[in-house]
Parts: C-alpha cells; sequence; structure tokens
C-alpha cells in the first residue's frame, strides 16, 4: 500500500516507472500475472472467467478512464492448500498497448454458472516490481449481476491524490454501491441502502406479534439497518414482511456475509447449544407454563459430566413426537436434520461456567456481587453518586442515611459522599414507565438503584438495594428498601433482592450494553464506509477487519434474537417491549461518550489529568482496582496511537481533513442518514480537525474490538449459571403478613427457586449465553491483519508497534492478575479478569469459550 504525501513527488515516481515499462519487457505488450481463488467445493471459473486490467497512469480519451487490456482468460488453474485453506491459482497474460504505463485496477467477469470467491491477484510489472490487488470477495455470474467486477490495487490514496486514470473509476464504482431503494435485494446484489428496523415483527400472523417501527420518529428513535427490500406485510404496510422460522439466507451484501466455514461453526455451535437445551429442558420444551426448578442441585445437574444412559435414553425419546414436530416448525430444514441426527449421538450437558467452577457458591457472596459490576460481564453501567439520597423523575429515593451510615467503615456519609466512595447501579428511571406493561403474564419486575461502598481495599461492599413499582395514581412509586444480612430471614430477603438487580441488569446488559451500543450503533458506519469511502481510501483500508461480519451477524439477530417472539422476548423480563425499551435508551446514547475515557469521567469514575505525562489516556481512574477501567484504557491507548501514527502518514494537517470529500460525505451520512434520529444534536464532532478524524476512529473501533469483547466473551462464565445472573423472576418479593411471605417463611430456598425462569426460559438462557460466548476458529484479534494487504513499509512499521504495544498489555494484565492487592481481577469466584486480554498470538487455535482475546470485530 502506498500513501504518498506529495503530489509532486507521486508524479516523479510514476514517470520514472513509466520509463522503465517502455524500455523493458512490456515492450512485448504483455503483462504477467496470477489469480488467486478459493475453492469452496465447486469447480474452479476457468475458461468462464476473464480479466482485464486498466491502466492507472494513462487516460483513454474516448471513456475518460485508465487504459484497458485484452482480455486475458483463466486456464489451466494449480490447486494448493494452505493451513485448511484450499485455492486455485491461475497464471495469466495480459496484453497491452506500448503506452499502458502502470495497471491500478482490472474487471473480473464470470460467465461461470457459480459464483466464486476471488483471494487476490498479483501483476508483474517490472522483473521485482509486483502490483497486489487483495480481493477476498465472491464474484456472481455475470447472467445475475448483469454487470463486471471492478477491483483497485492495494495501493491507497486520498480523493485529491487519485491518479487521473482512476478518477472516473473511483466515482462509478462509490455510485454502483449506493442503489436506488426500489428492488428487493437478491444474494449477488452488492448494494448498501438504509432502513428502518421494520422487520422484527410478522403482523399477518395476528395481533400478538405486532411490535413498533424502530428509527424514524421521535417516539421510536433508532439506528439504520442496512435495508433488505423486502414488500410490506399484508396488513401493515409500514412493516416488512418475513418468515417465523429462523433465516439463515436473509439478505446482506455478499462482502459482509460469513465465510462458509464461520457459516458452518456457526450452525455447529447453535445445533450443539439446541441439543443441550432439549436435553436438559425435553419434558417441558414448548410448554405455555414451564415447570419450576425443585432444587439447586436440579441446576448444577444441567452442567458438566456426560449422562447416564438412562436419562440419555429418555432424552432422545423427547426428540420424538410433540416436540419435534415443533421443532421442525420453529427452525430451518438444514438446522432441524442437524438437530436431528446429533439427537442420536451421545450427549452432553452444558459445560460448567466458571462461576460455579471454583466455588459453587461465590453467586451468593456479595463481595463477588459487588466485583461483578466492575469485572464482569456489564462493567459500563456503575458510577459515582453524586447527590445522596439519589434523584430520579419522581424525585428522591427512599434510601436514607440510617439505611447505609453505619455500613461506611468509620466514615460519615458526608465522607463518604465528599470522597467518591459511594456507587450506584441505576436500573430505575427508564424502567418504570413500562413495569405496567411487563408485569404480566407471570412476570414480577421491578426497577432498581443499588448502593455500594467503595472499600479501602477497593472492593466493592453492597450498601442497600431499593426496589420500586408504580403507584396507584400517575407519577407515584411504592418502593421498598433492602439491607444486606448474613443469616436468617433478612439475609434470605437480600439474596432473593439480589437476584431482582441481577434481572434488571441482565437486560440491560444484552439489550444496551451488548445489542445497542455496540451491534446497532456501529451498523450505520459500516454502511456509510461503503457507500462514501472507496476501497482506494486509507481510511477504509483502516477500517475494514472491524467491520467484519458485523452486519451478518446482526442481520442473524433479527431474524433469532431480537425479533418478535425471539430469544431475548423469551429469556429477558422485559419481554415483547424489550426493542422499544432499547430505543428508549438510544434516545440518551452519545457517540463521543463512547470513547472510554469520556465514559469513566461522566460515570464519576475516572477524573480528567489532560496534562500528566504519565497519564496518556488523558484520565486518572478513581481507584486502580477496576479492571474493566485500568485494561480499557491501556487498549483504548493503543488503538488511539495507532490510529494517529496511521493517520500522520499522509493527513499533514486539519485542512487535509477539511479538503477530504469522501471523509466529509461519510461522517454527514453517518449524522445525518445513519444516525438521522440524532442529525440535531450538538455533540457531533465537527470533522474538521484530524483531532476529529482521530478521536472518531479511536472510539469506532474500541467499540467493535475492546467494548463489544468486554461485554459478549464472558457472558458464559457469569450468565451461564442462573442462579448468578437470572434474566428474569416470576415472584415479587413477599411483604410481611401476607400468605406469599408465610410461602416464603416455611422454605426460603424453595421460593427463591420459584421466583428464577422456569426450566425453559433458564435452560434457553444458558444456550443462547454458549453460543454467543464462542470464538470461532477464523477469528481474527487485534493487532492482526495479513501483511500483504499492505506494500508500505511505513504503515507495517506503524502497524508492527501497535502489535508490539498490545503485546506490552498481555504482560501487564498477566501481572495485575497476580498481584494479590487487586482483589477485583479474580474474587470469590476466582475468575481472572482476561475479557480484555488482546491474545495477539491466536491465530485459529484457541476458539470455542476462552473467555479472553479481543476480536478486530463484532463478530458473533
Amino acid at each position: 500500500m502506498v500513501f504518498p504525501r506529495e503530489h509532486s513527488s507521486m508524479k516523479e515516481r510514476v514517470e520514472a516507472v513509466q520509463s522503465k515499462l517502455q524500455n523493458h519487457h512490456i515492450r512485448e505488450n504483455i503483462i504477467k500475472g496470477k489469480v488467486v481463488i478459493q475453492n469452496h467445493g465447486q469447480s474452479g471459473p476457468g475458461k468462464s472467467a476473464s480479466v482485464q486490467i486498466y491502466s492507472s497512469t494513462t487516460v483513454d480519451p474516448s471513456t475518460g478512464k485508465g487504459k484497458l487490456s485484452a482480455k486475458a482468460y483463466l486456464k489451466h488453474g494449480k490447486s494448493e492448500g494452505h493451513e485448511g485453506t484450499k485455492t486455485r491459482t491461475y497464471k495469466i497474460k495480459l496484453h497491452v498497448e506500448p503506452d499502458f504505463g502502470i495497471p491500478g485496477a482490472f474487471l473480473m467477469k464470470n460467465q461461470h454458472k457459480h459464483k466464486f470467491f476471488l483471494e487476490s491477484v498479483t501483476l508483474e510489472i517490472l522483473d521485482n516490481q509486483i502490483i497486489y490487488f487483495d480481493c477476498r470477495s465472491w464474484v456472481y455470474p455475470f447472467q445475475k449481476t448483469k454487470s463486471e467486477r471492478l477491483f483497485f490495487s492495494s495501493k491507497s490514496y486520498l480523493p485529491n491524490h487519485t491518479p487521473r486514470a482512476l478518477v472516473e473509476l473511483r466515482k462509478l464504482e462509490l455510485a454502483s454501491l449506493r442503489g436506488d431503494g426500489k428492488q428487493e435485494r437478491k444474494e449477488w446484489d452488492r448494494i448498501y441502502e438504509y432502513d428502518y428496523y421494520n422487520d422484527l415483527c410478522n403482523p399477518d400472523e395476528g395481533q400478538e406479534h405486532i411490535r413498533p417501527v424502530l428509527g424514524g420518529s421521535e417516539l421510536h428513535p433508532y439506528p439504520r439497518r442496512v435495508r433488505t427490500g423486502h414488500p410490506p406485510s399484508n396488513t401493515e404496510p409500514s412493516t416488512k414482511s418475513r418468515t417465523e422460522t429462523i433465516n439463515l439466507d436473509i439478505y446482506v451484501p455478499p462482502d459482509e456475509r460469513f465465510s462458509p466455514k464461520k457459516l458452518s461453526e456457526f450452525i455447529s455451535n447453535s445445533i450443539q447449544a439446541t441439543v443441550h437445551f432439549i436435553i436438559t429442558e425435553a419434558e417441558s420444551l414448548f410448554k405455555q407454563d414451564s415447570s419450576s426448578v425443585e432444587s439447586f442441585d436440579e441446576i448444577h445437574d444441567m452442567f458438566s459430566s456426560k449422562r447416564s444412559k438412562a436419562v440419555e435414553g429418555k432424552a432422545k425419546d423427547k426428540l420424538k413426537g410433540k416436540v419435534k414436530e415443533k421443532l421442525k416448525k420453529l427452525v430451518p430444514d438444514v438446522l432441524f436434520k442437524e438437530i436431528t441426527y446429533a439427537g442420536k449421538e451421545d450427549f452432553v450437558k452444558f459445560p460448567l461456567p466458571q462461576i460455579i467452577t471454583e466455588n459453587e457458591l461465590a453467586w451468593r457472596n456479595d463481595e463477588e456481587f459487588g466485583r461483578q459490576m466492575l469485572a464482569g460481564t456489564n462493567p459500563a453501567r456503575i458510577q459515582s453518586l453524586q447527590v445522596f439520597p439519589p434523584e430520579g423523575r419522581n424525585g428522591e429515593s427512599t434510601i436514607d442515611a440510617s439505611h447505609i451510615e453505619h455500613n461506611l467503615d468509620g466514615l460519615t456519609l458526608r465522607q463518604a459522599m465528599d470522597g467518591w466512595r459511594i456507587l450506584i447501579l441505576d436500573h430505575h428511571d427508564y424502567l418504570m414507565p413500562y413495569l405496567s406493561k411487563i408485569n404480566t403474564n407471570g412476570i414480577c419486575a421491578y426497577a432498581s438503584r443499588t448502593l455500594f461502598f467503595l472499600r479501602n481495599d477497593a472492593t466493592l461492599k453492597p450498601l442497600a438495594i431499593e426496589l420500586s413499582l408504580p403507584g396507584s395514581s400517575e407519577d407515584t412509586e411504592v418502593s421498598r428498601v433492602f439491607l444486606p444480612a448474613k443469616q436468617g430471614t433478612e439475609a434470605a430477603l437480600w439474596q432473593l433482592a439480589k437476584a431482582h438487580v441481577a434481572a434488571n441488569d441482565s437486560a440491560y446488559h444484552q439489550l444496551v450494553s451488548h445489542w445497542l451500543h455496540t451491534h446497532a450503533v456501529v451498523e450505520p458506519f459500516i454502511i456509510a464506509t461503503r457507500r462514501q469511502l472507496s476501497v482506494m481510501h486509507p481510511i477504509n483500508w483502516l477500517l475494514r477487519p472491524h467491520f467484519k461480519d458485523t452486519m451478518h451477524t446482526n442481520a442473524l439477530a433479527r431474524s433469532i434474537l431480537i425479533n418478535s417472539r425471539g430469544i431475548l422476548e423469551k429469556t429477558l423480563f422485559s419481554g415483547e417491549i424489550s426493542m422499544e425499551l432499547s430505543s428508549e435508551l438510544y434516545k440518551e446514547w452519545r457517540f463521543d461518550e463512547q470513547a472510554l475515557p469520556a465514559d469513566l469521567v461522566k460515570r464519576r469514575l475516572a477524573l480528567e489529568d489532560p496534562d500528566n505525562p504519565n497519564n496518556p489516556t488523558g484520565v486518572q481512574l478513581l481507584f486502580d482496582d477496576y479492571p474493566y477501567g485500568a485494561d480499557g484504557l491501556d487498549i483504548w491507548h493503543a488503538i488511539k496511537t495507532w490510529v494517529t501514527d496511521f493517520c500522520s502518514l499522509f493527513y499533514k494537517d486539519d485542512s487535509s481533513v477539511n479538503s477530504d470529500v469522501e471523509i466529509q460525505a461519510w461522517w454527514s451520512e453517518i449524522q445525518n442518514v445513519g444516525h438521522g434520529d440524532k442529525r440535531n444534536d450538538t455533540w457531533w464532532y465537527k470533522m474538521t480537525t484530524l483531532s476529529d478524524l482521530t478521536e472518531a476512529l479511536t472510539t469506532l473501533i474500541w467499540i467493535t474490538s475492546g467494548l463489544h469483547a468486554s461485554v459478549n466473551f464472558g457472558q458464559y462464565a457469569y450468565s451461564g449459571c442462573p442462579l448468578n445472573r437470572p434474566m428474569l423472576c416470576r415472584k415479587f418479593i413477599p411483604e410481611e403478613g401476607t400468605e406469599q411471605f408465610a410461602e416464603f417463611l416455611r422454605d426460603p430456598d424453595k421460593y427463591y427457586l420459584n421466583m428464577l425462569p422456569g426450566r425453559f426460559e433458564m435452560s434457553l438462557g444458558i444456550a443462547l449465553t454458549e453460543v454467543l460466548s464462542k470464538h470461532t476458529s477464523d477469528e481474527v484479534y487485534l493487532g492482526q491483519r495479513p501483511l500483504l494487504e499492505c506494500s508500505d513499509n511505513r504503515v507495517q512499521q506503524k502497524f508492527k508497534k501497535f502489535n508490539e504495544h498490545l503485546q506490552e498489555i498481555e504482560k501487564k494484565i498477566i501481572q495485575r492478575n497476580k498481584d494479590p492487592k487487586f482483589k477485583n481481577r479474580s474474587g470469590p469466584a476466582k475468575i481472572p479478569y482476561e475479557l480484555l486480554y488482546p491474545d495477539t498470538s491466536s491465530v485459529g487455535s484457541k476458539w470455542g469459550i476462552t473467555g479472553k482475546g479481543i476480536p478486530n470485530s463484532i463478530s458473533i
């Protein structure tokens, strides 16, 4: 890759190469090359595929584009294999005119009946000079696409540095990706258009399936998704039609799809989790009222060792009859056949989650409860309390000084507040308006506030939990406060209160921290990048690995997870208003506050420290033993250094950013279309300075890598055990003097178990976290990308520096986890904090549930 700084020096280099070309073997009017195509079980295109190259330096006056060579056909390909990937390599000779100049692009025409995956093309223009094309794209038959595919070389140019002969091609290629917003999209369409979230339900199936359209309204704002062009439903024109079964073929542009290998692994992981789910839930699968678990042993029995022959036989029997018929209606034929086949094999239970691996009772421990707010799967919600008592939309909290002042390790309440020692996990205001809708059909949910005290050793001691319900009149609440206790009735009530808080936090984590703040908010950035930044643009190159597989992941989520009657509606207490709730919380979203330093400062867990040379992130953590904050700031700094180094190679100053027409169009489209419901917010970066660009890019890469890794890959470790993080509760906490309280007193443990999700929801939730927590074998981690993508030594050196920076962070994380003074890095559960461990050495060998590694992208 070449990033020219000065146009004059570029021109001199071009002229020098042209001179050499005209005096060398190009006098024979031939350019040699080779084409590499991945073999995915189909025969190669052979003579049905042809290549023509464009000059980057000589314009054809009749077309305004670069001169075009004669066609060369792919013949006599040679099969090869490398690291499990089979390829076929074709040698080609291209006839050109003597003044052709330097190749810069090529056309590929596929007249075969099958698509093929084009890996790369290399052209030899001098004995020792190679032009490389990093293609990695599907080429569909011409009879379907009605057009040839255009590829540019791996050299990158800012728009005003584009070689003259490629200027028109650059514009045309971008225009071809934007579409007209009309047709239904087919598998082979490389079209990126925006749409609302109007495909989450199927009104034609009945009123109970109707959900609001998200996006495009003040009531339900939302980020945009890629448009599929599905026709509207019959009963509700604003909603797109959809099938009720899982749709693995939902449209995404071809270059955004999982590789065949990854799709196969995803299906395999889903089948395995489904079989685990069916085994555990066989007796109550698809029943309207799921039965409760009867004992803690029954929950533990869901995990670990192989089942007995008797249980195995019973489970196999349950795959027959009604269960089999209803499963067939729920999943596509390909999945149904695989699940049925798997049902004939030996069964194993769910793997043992880390939360109960070393300490079966860690989930009961108050210190572990507090630690998970700093190092668990949702570590970015907790904040330092600004005002006591906490305040909300309906006034002050009912937690008063008498509830907590005896439990502050000798400090007065004022001293604790002045020292920022009281923290709050707040799931109150946003939930209150929805509780009347939520608390139907056996769901019992509160809005919650939980206070913690930051001790001298940086562990969090729970102080109080306030649980609230709507009052009898508008804007009134009925609240109860629960305090920690070690034994007796109060201790049992305290465990019930913690379970309700965990359910609140689980839903917020899944709908907001995970789905909204990573998956959903990033998709408009991907669409805008494809539409407005040419593949020749260096920022396109920078972002490319950070968008891998995200759109396909999101499309599958719309089909399986977040849709009407989807898995999240079945497993979370928020039920059918789940996505509506995430829309409500999108109203609070700010891209600039997703920058980790800004987020920490906003939550009062860090102080601004811009002038301290020992704090390159510009902030100082409130306390060092905040695993997510400490490791996250290290990763943030590494990303920002890499982005700054990269951008400095070709943006000389602010004016070069301001004059970059593609960057300006990109940012405008993100603000005004992709996140169009937030277009009038004043916090958007102006994108007039180099600092604006580097900050925006750093934030975007942080979201796709570190932030997503921190909230996703620890899910099974913590949420895989429903005792630790139940996703819903089916009983309120009983009040003294009631029949329910008498029931509770007779057997507090039984009451607790009956309050947890039913066996169906419980096992389905475990299966979900198992799939989401798995890395696939083709995962590409932060600090990794093929060097062949870039031929510019300066960029390679900067990227090597980035990789080395990440390796240093790995050493720091290992040392922190060994340091006994950092109690939050392991805790009573003895789970070392590794969710932000980069794992730069992993190359396909470490996959499955590992609890560490930062993929480049939101790839699951």
